[in-house]
């Protein structure tokens, strides 16, 4: 059975690590969480905040996906939205899902994210 989810895998390309480690932490306020020393050699990052988990692989021949993205549920989401624009992310607000704010970023390797909060 199911009882959570553990993490979600978004991939870059190689030699991307530096750039990530700066936006997960700096923009996203994430803490990067050490690889266990055999999957450290494959290259990429993990990244947490609280219960929320964001591993990062690499992968030659990366290409980013135009749809597929992880939900981040955040507090605050004007703020939000403000600290990854104060970042240099863009931001792009959707009001398409009933109940939720939400809006739509990019990571700098083009990875897509949803950031939502729902309403009231």
């Amino acid at each position: 059975m199911l009882a959570a989810l553990d993490h979600v895998q978004l991939a870059a390309p190689p030699g991307s690590e530096d750039l990530l480690r700066r936006y997960y932490t700096d923009a996203l306020g994430m803490t990067e969480l050490p690889k266990p020393a055999a999957l450290a050699a494959r290259g990429g990052c993990w990244f947490a905040a609280g219960p929320v988990q964001l591993h990062v692989g690499i992968e030659d021949g990366f290409r980013p996906a135009g749809k597929a993205h992880p939900g981040l549920r955040v507090t605050g989401i004007e703020a939000y939205a403000r600290r990854l624009r104060e970042h240099g992310a863009e931001v792009h607000w959707d009001g398409d899902l009933p109940g939720h704010k939400r809006f739509y970023s990019h990571d700098p390797v083009g990875n897509r994210l949803e950031f939502l909060e729902p309403l009231g």
